[in-house]
């Protein structure tokens, strides 16, 4: 079984997102190594945390004495005799190398991998190393195999620049989300309905992801204020910003970060699910994986106007700009007749069978053994090289 060396900014463990769907399905393929960005430890002498994720799946979190946050190169100095270690004495070889974030390139200066895949995703909004991020993914580029993008604005970006760059928006598992498989008498069942207990009114407008910098507070505190009457409640963690800045209102409940397969249960209980996000700089490659996951729910979805969910499901989801056409669209749907509540629901349904995490990860496997064919064929000198392919060093230019 080949080896799949992931290098992600995304911890594995903080939500279930686009890089768990799709490894977590590759591991039935290949052993998927994930590396995530090292833990900062005063003091400790660098080492590795391997956390097992599944037969065919690890996590690796560093722990080094660098405060330098991310896959800074001050950190990369400590990582590099620290991983290549770890991966000699644990027998693994680097086959596929694959990066969510161009930030930790250098630390394969010396390897040969045969497949290189850059899945760019989100980056701006998690670019905390500021050292030539957009010179280091020019370099990636350079080097990549094949070059994943899922928000469509990004695919036109990088096809310019790249001969692989594939769109590949994200997808959704229908079946946890769906009503009808819900099981009303599982564990998961009787906890959503103990976290969400204090809510005893209806409507509930609810949102579930990272709560950071991209989350409209001022927009979530504004719909708060203007119907005390709607219950709004809000799970996830709290990352990159301070929790005191929180809107406390007696109408918002923050119920935290909860496991992925609590959820669906939480989300039955919703009248509306929520996309509260800013429209800036920060939103304007985001994809967010949730608006499949609410329309799987059978839940309308209201949205600000971010780029992705407009272009890929600006048919389905309600799209508000400004807050008071925000509230506005949520009291229509509210008050929307059964027969129009109904067309929606079939809207939704057609829109998420129409992606599925299977058949994206079954493509993905394909397109990666594909370009490692390309690759033997290069190195063996037969025909069939592809000069569009590269998956080495280019001359003249620094990993730096």
């Amino acid at each position: 079984m080949p080896t799949l060396i992931v290098f992600s900014h995304l911890r594995w463990s903080l939500v279930h997102q686009r890089p768990q769907h799709l490894l977590s399905r590759l591991a039935s393929r290949y052993r998927v190594v994930f590396v995530e960005e090292p833990v900062h430890e005063t003091g400790v002498v660098p080492w590795i945390q391997r956390v097992a994720r599944g037969p065919q799946l690890e996590v690796l979190i560093p722990h080094t004495p660098v405060t330098a946050r991310g896959f800074h190169d001050e950190q990369l100095a400590v990582l590099q005799p620290l991983l290549d270690a770890y991966l000699r004495t644990h027998g693994i070889e680097q086959d596929i190398v694959w990066f969510y974030t161009p930030m930790a390139l250098p630390l394969i200066a010396a390897w040969k991998p045969l497949v290189i895949v850059y899945d760019c995703v989100d980056i701006p909004a998690h670019r905390d190393a500021p050292l030539l991020p957009a010179r280091r993914e020019a370099t990636l580029l350079q080097m990549a195999n094949l070059v994943f993008a899922g928000d469509p604005q990004l695919f036109e970006a990088l096809r310019v620049r790249h001969p692989r760059v594939h769109r590949f928006p994200d997808a959704v598992d229908v079946e946890p989300f769906f009503p009808a498989r819900l099981d009303a008498g599982s564990t998961e069942a009787r906890r959503a309905k103990a976290l969400q207990a204090p809510l005893t009114r209806d409507p509930k407008l609810g949102f579930f992801g990272v709560i950071d910098e991209r989350l409209d507070i001022e927009l979530l505190s504004h719909v708060a204020r203007s119907r005390p009457d709607w219950q709004i409640v809000v799970v996830g963690p709290v990352v990159r910003i301070d929790p005191q800045s929180l809107p406390r209102h007696d109408n918002i409940y923050w119920l935290g970060r909860q496991p992925h397969a609590l959820l669906p249960y939480l989300m039955a209980s919703w009248d509306i699910c929520l996309l509260p996000f800013v429209v800036n700089e920060a939103t304007r490659h985001i994809s967010p994986s949730k608006v499949l996951e609410y329309m799987a729910g059978e839940k309308p979805v209201v949205s600000t106007a971010v780029p992705d969910v407009l272009a890929l499901h600006g048919d389905v989801v309600c799209v508000a700009q400004g807050p008071a056409a925000f509230v506005q669209t949520c009291q229509d749907l509210l008050s929307a007749p059964p027969p129009l509540r109904r067309q929606h629901v079939q809207d939704m349904r057609q829109a998420v069978q129409r992606c599925s995490w299977d058949q994206t990860a079954q493509r993905a496997h394909e397109l990666v053994q594909a370009a490692a064919r390309r690759a033997a064929a290069r190195q063996s000198g037969l025909p069939g090289d592809d000069p569009e392919d590269s998956g080495r060093w280019p001359h003249g230019v620094s990993s730096r």
